[in-house]
């Protein structure tokens, strides 16, 4: 009997051992470490845009849809609208009527409001929107 109340013992220390070594989740970073645009768009926009930035359909119960983001030089006549987009992941859509409804981020505030860093936060911005007008060709048939 002792033996197995031994046995007990130990078996009982050993699982007490491994939870307390066990990792705690942690909540996600907000702030990546890569700046390439790509990575950018795949971590912060892709939920609403699509991993092909070619936007996705609203439910019912969620927010509007989010644009098709291939699209925007071919709305504008073959010219990628480089300052509107600055402008929109800068300070948001609430006032942009063409952008439609105000459910995007103010990602330039966000940026900023992570990091600290004005520098780094207009070099996510503009590398954002690098990858947005390199979409672009892809869509017009041009290629990469």
């Amino acid at each position: 009997m002792r033996i197995v109340l031994a046995a007990m013992t130990a078996v009982f220390a050993l699982a007490l051992t491994c939870a307390a070594q066990a990792p705690v989740p942690r909540e996600p970073s907000l702030v990546i470490k890569s700046m390439a645009g790509a990575d950018l768009f795949r971590y912060y926009c892709s939920t609403c845009h699509g991993e092909d930035a070619k936007g996705r359909a609203a439910a019912a119960s969620e927010r509007p849809a989010a644009p098709d983001l291939t699209m925007l030089a071919r709305r504008n006549d073959g010219v990628f609208p480089s300052e509107h987009v600055l402008d929109v992941i800068r300070h948001g859509s609430g006032s942009l009527a063409s952008h439609g409804p105000a459910g995007m981020p103010v990602w330039g505030a966000i940026f900023r409001g992570v990091d600290r860093d004005e520098t780094l936060a207009e070099i996510r911005i503009e590398n954002l929107v690098e990858y947005l007008k390199s979409l672009q060709d892809h869509a017009l048939g041009r290629g990469r």
